[in-house]
């Protein structure tokens, strides 16, 4: 039965303007943002598909554009749309960046832009002044799917020529684990003791993942 066959009441757009999005199953949700579905294959059922094709909702919104074309009936222009309403969401449910790095969690949150949405490891830096003023965030390196490595020396002539006096390195987990690996351990304590050589200082290293984050000692 296409969507157009269902009693007003039951189509998804009338429900969601009649009693809100929470009624709204997944593939409800997705057919509104597809708009429609492709021959033989209604928007819902186009919907599921997609579903199906990457193991769920949260797989479909870290998916990149190029996967989503991957699956029948999903064009450049239904993906980069697809691509814009989770990076939309993310965004929506990100705090504002903090200015100033006053506590870990404002490391994380100021992070989280760049490492949020994605399918492989990466590091950034923050670079601060002496009082904690935010100079730069930037990416230092893009890894693989579980690991990315964060280069001692480059992140120190980063900061030193920035201007910094302090710092803050994260990474996320596309995983969604906030466990660090020992290598999380060991380079931690690496530019801890690098920092202090040249005058510098690690205010925290920080794993951030789709939901949460955590300190690593």
């Amino acid at each position: 039965m296409r969507v157009t066959d269902l009693p007003e009441a039951d189509r998804p757009r009338e429900r969601l303007l009649e009693h809100g999005p929470r009624v709204l199953a997944d593939r409800e949700l997705l057919a509104l943002v597809l708009g429609e579905g492709r021959p033989g294959m209604d928007v819902i059922e186009l919907a599921s598909q997609l579903l199906a094709d990457h193991g769920g909702l949260a797989a479909v919104a870290a998916a990149d554009p190029g996967a989503l074309q991957r699956s029948a009936g999903i064009g450049p222009a239904r993906a980069a749309r697809l691509t814009a309403v989770f990076e939309l969401a993310r965004r929506a449910a990100t705090p504002p960046r903090p200015d100033r790095i006053t506590a870990t969690e404002d490391i994380a949150v100021a992070a989280a832009p760049l490492l949020r949405g994605l399918r492989h490891e990466r590091a950034v830096v923050v670079v601060c002044d002496a009082g904690g003023r935010i100079l730069k965030t930037a990416t230092l390196t893009d890894g693989a799917a579980d690991r990315t490595p964060i280069p001692v020396r480059d992140v120190l002539s980063l900061v030193l020529a920035l201007g910094g006096a302090r710092f803050a390195v994260a990474h996320n987990h596309p995983s969604g684990r906030t466990e660090p690996s020992e290598a999380d351990v060991r380079v931690t304590a690496r530019l801890r003791d690098a920092a202090t050589t040249v005058g510098l200082r690690l205010l925290d290293h920080v794993i951030v993942t789709e939901t949460s984050w955590a300190r690593i000692p």
